[in-house]
């Protein structure tokens, strides 16, 4: 029997040609990349000019708060999409110009689209070819991830081991679905984006007193403990299925 969640061959080798023009979405990405750091934005994404800039874009937050919230959930879509080094820098501001809760609410939401157009351009223009040349140990791989999608994506999204964009590109060649993919990245990303805004939120006596702040310090031990127990609670599902399917064999 034929598994619906696997494309059917078609004739002939089982590999219909390649379409180029799929690749078009993926040239805008890579153009947007090289642009990047062609016109030098990198150096925009930074806490000294953030430091130096606080004044106008807290006045452009309380004067014009909606308008405030679309340009920044643009701009880290944006980033997300392009996968762009400038994602942990953001969800601090977003906790510095906002607050930690609206700022976390911000990014949660931003991050997940910009995710999630990453992931569709992926599967459309590699995933489907790549999963139609798979041998059977790979599909076989590509199976059991799918088989529990959620809870793994779950726990990729909550420990920080792996690039938020490898995370975003490798589901769309293991055939996940994009209902599982957006609501384990909604879910997975809350508790670290929160850790990040409430840092963001006492940027501020940071900046007053002087001193040099650094990404590298928010993950202490503790907080990595705390992520790590979450994404092993994720996993509990899984065990429970298992052991269900032990017992009926038994």
């Amino acid at each position: 029997m034929n598994n619906p969640d696997v494309d059917s061959p078609s004739k002939g080798d089982g590999n219909p040609p390649f379409d180029a023009r799929r690749l078009w979405p993926v040239a805008v990405l890579l153009a947007g990349l090289g642009a990047y750091y062609a016109f030098g934005l990198d150096r925009y994404f930074s806490f000294d000019v953030l430091r130096e800039n606080r004044v106008v874009l807290l006045d452009l937050v309380a004067q014009n708060a909606i308008v405030a919230a679309v340009l920044f959930s643009a701009l880290y879509i944006l980033v997300v999409a392009f996968s762009l080094p400038g994602g942990a820098f953001l969800t601090i501001a977003a906790g510095f110009l906002f607050g930690p809760f609206t700022g976390a609410a911000y990014v949660v939401v931003a991050a997940t689209i910009g995710a999630t157009l990453l992931f569709l351009i992926a599967k459309t223009a590699f995933g489907d070819a790549l999963r139609r040349r798979m041998g059977p140990a790979l599909q076989k791989m590509e199976a059991g991830f799918r088989e529990n999608a959620f809870s793994y994506l779950l726990v990729l999204r909550l420990i920080p081991l792996f690039p938020f964009f490898v995370v975003n590109l490798v589901p769309a060649f293991l055939g996940v679905s994009l209902r599982t993919y957006f609501l384990a990245t909604l879910i997975g990303i809350i508790p670290g984006t929160f850790v990040f805004a409430q840092v963001g939120a006492g940027l501020g006596s940071i900046f007053d007193s002087g001193e040099t702040f650094t990404v590298s310090g928010i993950l202490t031990p503790d907080i990595i403990l705390a992520l790590t127990g979450l994404a092993l609670l994720s996993l509990a599902p899984i065990l429970y299925k298992k052991l269900k399917a032990k017992r009926r064999s038994d």
